[in-house]
């Protein structure tokens, strides 16, 4: 007879990530990624910056896990976020002259970007007291200078620009610094090394 057990469920996983469990987290996100992969390139041309989407998404979900509304299923949730976070994608490339619709498949182009509402719901606005520690504990393993990257982009939000402007730094150093803090903190989440 075989008594092996079923795997645990997404939400069984969101609980342990929850309680301090970042593996589960990386199990969970892994179910998803290939799926999310392929949106986020349908949407987005340039596979780099798909990259970055992906692990933008992976980071932004984590540390706002505690916000999941188990009314919709976790892929649905990941999906909103990188779809966000690829609209920002689009915005600030259409600023830069480039007209981009992610609305359509294969580049379509017909001008019409839903812009996400920036106002966050009361439920946005509350992270957990556990999830608050974890950032603090993995922040502090970041060089000094990852960290205020980290800080700005997905605490604060700003986009390339306003950081480069608030840094005075080129925009090309603010998106590679940006790109290997979201590494080391993928990293370090996974490692479990502050969990």
């Amino acid at each position: 007879m075989d008594m092996t057990l079923p795997p645990p469920n997404d939400q069984e996983l969101i609980e342990r990530t929850l309680a301090g469990d970042a593996t589960c987290y990386e199990a969970l996100f892994e179910r998803y990624r290939h799926t999310l992969r392929a949106a986020v390139l349908a949407k987005c041309a340039d596979e780099r910056d798909a990259e970055d989407i992906l692990q933008e998404s992976y980071v932004k979900a984590y540390f706002n896990l505690s916000r999941y509304n188990p009314a919709y299923t976790f892929g649905q949730w990941i999906y909103t976020i990188a779809r966000n976070l690829c609209i920002d994608y689009a915005r600030r490339r259409r600023s830069a002259g480039n007209t981009l619709s992610i609305d359509e498949p294969d580049g379509e182009r017909h001008g019409r970007i839903n812009p996400p509402c920036d106002t966050p719901n009361p439920e946005e606005r509350i992270i957990s007291h556990q999830n608050s520690r974890q950032l603090d504990s993995l922040m502090e393993e970041l060089p000094a200078h990852y960290r205020t990257m980290i800080e700005l982009r997905f605490v604060r939000e700003y986009s390339y620009e306003e950081i480069a402007e608030q840094l005075a730094l080129p925009i090309g150093t603010v998106k590679t610094r940006i790109h290997r803090a979201r590494e080391k903190l993928c990293t370090l989440i996974t490692d479990r090394k502050l969990l």
